[in-house]
Order: C-alpha cells, then sequence, then structure tokens
C-alpha cells in the first residue's frame, strides 16, 4: 500500500503536470491560433485544402513510425536502459524507411486525388517521419517524470518559430509553402529543443527481447493509432476525394477549431492522466476517484468552452477569418456539440491503458472506426455538414458501449460518474440563453465583433456566479486547486 506521504507527492508532480501540461497546451494554442488567423486571412480555402489533403497520406503513416512505443515505455512499472535504446533505434530506422516510401509514392497519391499539386508538398513534409523518430522516445521519458515543464519550452518555442516562418513566408507571397515551412521549422525546432532538455542519449544497443516486451504492448497501441486515423482522417480523406480541396479547405478550418479547443480544454488533464492513473493501477478506489475529479474537472470548462463555440460560431468566423470562411460556420456549429462527450470520455482510454487493458481499447476504437467511415460514406453526398453531423450522432450512439467498457474495469457507479457534469452543464445552459439574449438584442445595432466580446464577456461572468450559486463546494475547490 502506498504511503501517505507518496500518495501526497503523486498528486503534488500531478498537479504540477496539470499546470505545465496547461501552460504548453493553451500557450501552444495561443500561438497557434494567432499563427492560423494571419495564415487564413492570407491565404484562401484552397491552400489549406491542399496540405490538409497532403497530410491525410502522410499522417497515416506517422501511425507506424513510434509504433507504440512511446505509450509502452510510460505504462511500463519496471523500464531498463535496453528498452530506450530499442526502442530508439526501431523508431530512427521505421522513420527513415518511411520517408523514403513517401518520396517515391508521391505522385501516385498526387494522381488518385486529381491535385497534382499535392506531389511536392508530400515530399517535403516526409522529413516529418525523422523528426518524429528523433523525439519520441525522450518524449515519452519526460511525460513519464511528470516532466511537463521541460515538454512546455520544448512546444512553445518550436510553435513560435515556425509561426514566424509560416507567417513571414505568406507576406512574402509563397502561399502554400508557407504552410510547409512552418511545419518542417516547427518539428526541427521541437526535436533540437527535446535533445537539450532531456538528457537522455541513446546507447549503441539493440534487445530482441525488449523489443518484444515494448511490442507486445506496443502492437495494440498501433492498432488504436490507426483506428484513431479512420476516425479523425477517413471524413477529410472522402471529402477530398468527392468533394475537391476547396470543400476540405472550409471542413478543415471548422474542424482545426473543434481539434484547439479540444487541446486547450481537455488535453491539458488527459496528458497527466494516464501516467497519473498507472500508478494507481493497483489501488481501484483510488483510481475511480481520479476519474471523477478529472472528469469534474474537466466539465468545468469544456461545456461551456463547446457550446459557447456552437451559438457564438458565426461571429468568430466573420471576425477571427473573415467573410470568405462563412461555409465553415455551420460545419463549426454541428461538430461542437460532441462537446459533452469529449468531456467525459477523453480520459477513458487513459484508464483501459493505465490498467495494462489495451486491447479493450483496440477493440473499443475498432468499432468507433468501423462506424464513423459507414457513416461518412454514406453522408458524404450531401456536403460537409451532413459530414460533420454524421460524426457527431455516432459519438452519441456510440456512448453507451463506451461507458460499459469502464465500469466493466474499474466498476465506476454510473450515477457517480454520470452526475459530475451535473452543474456544470446546467450553468452552461444559464449562460447560453444570457449569450442568445445579448445576441438577440444587439445584432441589428452593433458589429459582429463587438456582439462577440460583450457575450463573451458576459457569459463568462454568468457562469462562474452561476457555478458559485448552484455549488460553492465546487466553486472554492476549483478555486484551491488554482492557487
Amino acid at each position: 500500500m502506498e504511503s501517505p506521504k507518496a500518495s501526497s507527492n503523486l498528486r503534488q508532480k500531478a498537479l504540477l503536470g496539470v499546470f505545465w501540461s496547461a501552460i504548453e497546451s493553451w500557450g501552444r494554442q495561443a500561438i497557434s491560433f494567432g499563427v492560423f488567423f494571419l495564415l487564413a486571412r492570407l491565404l484562401g480555402p484552397q491552400t489549406f485544402g491542399l496540405v490538409a489533403l497532403a497530410s491525410i497520406f502522410l499522417n497515416f503513416l506517422q501511425v507506424f513510425v513510434d509504433q507504440g512505443f512511446s505509450q509502452a515505455i510510460i505504462q511500463r512499472k519496471e523500464l531498463e536502459p535496453e528498452h530506450l535504446d530499442t526502442a530508439f533505434w526501431t523508431n530512427l530506422g521505421m522513420g527513415t524507411f518511411l520517408a523514403i516510401i513517401t518520396i517515391a509514392s508521391a505522385d501516385l497519391i498526387g494522381n488518385f486525388f486529381k491535385e497534382p499539386a499535392i506531389i511536392p508538398i508530400i515530399r517535403w513534409l516526409s522529413v516529418s517521419f525523422i523528426f518524429i523518430a528523433l523525439s519520441s522516445v525522450q518524449n515519452a521519458i519526460l511525460q513519464r517524470q511528470l516532466a511537463f515543464k521541460s515538454l512546455a519550452k520544448r512546444t512553445l518555442i518550436g510553435v513560435f518559430i515556425g509561426g514566424v516562418v509560416g507567417v513571414t513566408m505568406a507576406l512574402m507571397g509563397f502561399g502554400v509553402w508557407s504552410l510547409v515551412a512552418q511545419q518542417i521549422s516547427s518539428s526541427l525546432v521541437q526535436v533540437l529543443v527535446l535533445w537539450r532538455v532531456c538528457d537522455w542519449r541513446p546507447g549503441w544497443k539493440f534487445s530482441q527481447r525488449h523489443f518484444h516486451d515494448l511490442f507486445s504492448f506496443g502492437v495494440n497501441v498501433l492498432g488504436m493509432n490507426i483506428f484513431n486515423f479512420l476516425n479523425r482522417r477517413s471524413d477529410d480523406f472522402l471529402i477530398g476525394y468527392f468533394l475537391g480541396s476547396v470543400a476540405l479547405g472550409y471542413y478543415t478550418v471548422a474542424y482545426r477549431l473543434l481539434l484547439v479547443v479540444t487541446e486547450l480544454l481537455t488535453s491539458v488533464i488527459s496528458k497527466v492522466s494516464l501516467p497519473t492513473f498507472s500508478r494507481l493501477q493497483e489501488e481501484p478506489e483510488r483510481l475511480r476517484h481520479a476519474l471523477y475529479e478529472a472528469i469534474k474537472l474537466t466539465s468545468l470548462i469544456t461545456f461551456p468552452g463547446f457550446f459557447g463555440m456552437v451559438i457564438l460560431a458565426p461571429e468568430i468566423v466573420k471576425v477571427v477569418f473573415g467573410e470568405q470562411w462563412l461555409a465553415s460556420i455551420p460545419v463549426m456549429q454541428v461538430l461542437n456539440l460532441v462537446g459533452i462527450l469529449y468531456a467525459y470520455f477523453y480520459f477513458n482510454g487513459s484508464v483501459v491503458m493505465a490498467l495494462g487493458k489495451p486491447v479493450w481499447k483496440l477493440a473499443l476504437d475498432g468499432v468507433q472506426a468501423v462506424s464513423n467511415i459507414i457513416a461518412f460514406a454514406i453522408a458524404v453526398q450531401w456536403g460537409i455538414v451532413a459530414v460533420a453531423a454524421a460524426y457527431v450522432i455516432r459519438s452519441y450512439l456510440m456512448s453507451p458501449l463506451t461507458v460499459w467498457v469502464v465500469w466493466k474495469l474499474v466498476r465506476i457507479n454510473i450515477f457517480t460518474y454520470l452526475r459530475q457534469g451535473a452543474v456544470p452543464l446546467a450553468a452552461t445552459m444559464t449562460m447560453l440563453g444570457v449569450i442568445f439574449t445579448v445576441k438577440y438584442f444587439l445584432s441589428s445595432s452593433i458589429n459582429s465583433g463587438a456582439i462577440l466580446a460583450i457575450s463573451t464577456l458576459v457569459g463568462t461572468l454568468v457562469y462562474v456566479l452561476s457555478i458559485f450559486l448552484m455549488s460553492p463546494k465546487l466553486f472554492w475547490q476549483v478555486v484551491k486547486i488554482a492557487r
């Protein structure tokens, strides 16, 4: 049984991990969003669509670079130097091989999508495989140690430099190559910084036994990543193939905003959840409590964030991106309706993996991937809004299965599990009512920028006040954690 001192130390490390994870995620998204804002103003939908189309193929192959070794390193209770050396050289070999394959097959991909403009884009971006291979082990070591401060430095410096490169090239008229150079320079800088902040260096060792140790766990993660790719990118593939790069550009911007909000509101805690849950894998009561707390804290910020995006989408798109992106508004509104599920289910995967049950998550991800592909294939004929709706509807229909998996593993109390988001949801509904009223009375008299600013300010104040009145205990708990 873990001592009270050790328990307190883990809690402190987890909270510090959340803090630095927040610095990393929010800082990166603030910089990325500023860069995204400038590039969206300078470049058009087709430019974003071309890079999104090229990244479909690249992101699929990226799944195979790490092969799940990073999560295996994080999850293992006992880790030997040979595990790290073996993982590094395996990843580097695989990354080099995939880069060569990508350069050789770029023509085939361009012809398949009937977009020859993506051929050189694919070839230049293939260098990303090498960058991933050079950084995945160090990244896993720092996550395992809950050293999120070092990871935050790596990310923020890389994203900032990449943003400067991308915006500068866009202003100089380089078009789509601005986005390509942004990605390459950001990835290169992150690798250099990561090697500086992490003192581990690979030895010249490769062990078949240690490879098997990692691969027996990682192969399931690899399968999950493949299914996750199908979940996340099969809609892009079908839109790009059937509707073209312009439609994909509109969809990409709307989906990018969903990912930005998700990163800001959920991934902060989720990055810390796997290493923290892994240390509690032999204490089911504490693990259940940690899961409840994670959901409660996440729902506090995800519910108003996602639903606020739904009601304020017209103003956000007009003010931030301009009139040329109006077709993204309904897609953005539909996609953000998935917010409730993100708050609850973002940690389920961490629980399953922490308990050493990757096959369970693999099966769950497989069912979700197949159902997503079927839904997207049916919906794509009606356009990008229908594809977004198919994603949301499928997610809600699958939610009972996800809850059952977690209940089966850690015997959660379903009522307690669902109750975690009750107060945030009620406060969010109150906030939305006030924002709708503000928009109704001000829409004919002031511009979109003013409506967005006033609605955001009033909505935030109403939400915080609602939390305080509905659950003072929860309000002061959040204040205490923040302190």
